[in-house]
């Protein structure tokens, strides 16, 4: 399985980035992965809300392949703990899919046409987080959550 995460805008703090770029590798050692970030118009942000969003849907699904299997990171989303976000991915791979593409929207959430793609949605937690924050924090639980079903020590119970 290849896994893919795809981010709305720019990261935009160094604290972020390099936070990012400690997980990046680490991913990679489990399984193909990328992390893509979809660069926005700076005109966008001037639009009503509806219509950013409208716009955002249509980069995100330009992105997504007919086979991917889509989901959201929202706040609607289910809960995991990170054992049982490791079981998500396990039961994923052993479907046998492909393409296992995972959303971080901006700061607005999800048009309509990207809910309608996707196959579910995860939360991170009840509380909200900005949309810079949760690149980080889906991340480091990706990786914690391979280190799981490697038995790796990095997770403690």
């Amino acid at each position: 399985m290849k896994l893919r995460i795809i981010a709305v805008g720019k990261t935009s703090y160094p604290y972020i980035s390099e936070g990012l770029d400690v997980y990046f590798p680490r991913i990679g050692r489990y399984l193909p992965f990328s992390y893509d970030e979809i660069p926005l118009n700076k005109k966008l942000g001037k639009l009503p809300v509806d219509k950013q969003m409208e716009e955002e849907a249509k980069l995100i699904l330009q992105q997504i392949g007919t086979e991917d299997q889509v989901y959201l990171f929202d706040e609607n989303g289910k809960t995991y703990s990170s054992p049982g976000f490791a079981d998500f991915f396990q039961a994923r791979m052993n479907a046998g899919i492909k393409v296992l593409t995972i959303v971080i929207g901006g700061a607005y959430g999800f048009h309509a046409s990207v809910y309608n793609r996707a196959s579910g949605k995860i939360s991170l937690s009840s509380m909200t987080f900005s949309h810079q924050m949760v690149r980080l924090f889906a991340v480091e639980q990706v990786y914690r959550a391979f280190s799981i079903i490697k038995g790796e020590p990095y997770h403690h119970v």
